[in-house]
Order: structure tokens, then C-alpha cells, then sequence
């Protein structure tokens, strides 16, 4: 594996780290202090965690990238607009379906997405180098 692979992937996971965070904190205030249904704060957690993905990713974890601003936020919405899906549908079935609750449905799919799904659209093709 090229190092440089190896560097931009541990440069993504602590911004993923980072964003899940934010997107987590968001998801738990939402639901426990503020009473928002878990779906809906799912997808505004995810909302959260994206943009502050987006930030750290762009002038961080993929300094590199030959893609300018407003081409990488078309392609990060549609990239972003795919996972919240993912996210806030596996979330739901889960949770409603599988009998799991919210914050262990929302870990299970945030380590599901982020492996096979984010970080490699946003290497190869939002960041692409």
C-alpha cells in the first residue's frame, strides 16, 4: 500500500472520528433533551457531522486534491446526501425492524457507512487527486 494511501486514510478516519462525534452529540441532544423523534435526528446529526467532515477533509485529510471548492461541494452533497440516506434508513430498520436501540443502531451503521461507502467516494472521487 502506497504511504500515501495509508496517510490520507488515518487523515480521514480522525476526521471521520471527529465528525461522528459531532454528528452522535447532535443525534443524543436532539432525542433525550430536546424529545425529537430519533429518525429526524438522525438526519439532522448526520447533516452536522457531514459539513464538519467536509471541512476537515477538504483542508486537512485531502490537502491534495485537484478538485476545486464549488466542484467538491456538488460532488460532497451528492456523496453527503447518499449516506444520510444510508445512515437514517439502516438507523430506522434497526431499530424498528431488528429490535436494536437508536444509539447502538446508529454505531453499527456509522462504522458500516464510513468503511464501505465514505471513505472511498471521498477519496477516489469528491478529493480525487
Amino acid at each position: 500500500m502506497k504511504k500515501a494511501l495509508i496517510i490520507s486514510f488515518l487523515r480521514y478516519q480522525v476526521a471521520a472520528i471527529i465528525a461522528t462525534m459531532v454528528d452522535f452529540f447532535v443525534l443524543i441532544i436532539l432525542t433525550e433533551l430536546f424529545n425529537v423523534w430519533y429518525v429526524a435526528s438522525t438526519a439532522i446529526g448526520a447533516f452536522c457531522g457531514a459539513l464538519t467532515n467536509f471541512i476537515i477533509c477538504r483542508y486537512w485529510a485531502f490537502v491534495n486534491s485537484s478538485n476545486n471548492l464549488s466542484n467538491q461541494i456538488v460532488k460532497y452533497t451528492l456523496v453527503s446526501a447518499g449516506s444520510l440516506v444510508l445512515n437514517t434508513l439502516f438507523v430506522y430498520l434497526l431499530t424498528d425492524f431488528g429490535g436494536v436501540t437508536y444509539s447502538i443502531s446508529k454505531i453499527i451503521t456509522a462504522i458500516f457507512i464510513a468503511i464501505f461507502y465514505n471513505f472511498t467516494l471521498q477519496k477516489y472521487y469528491v478529493f480525487k487527486q
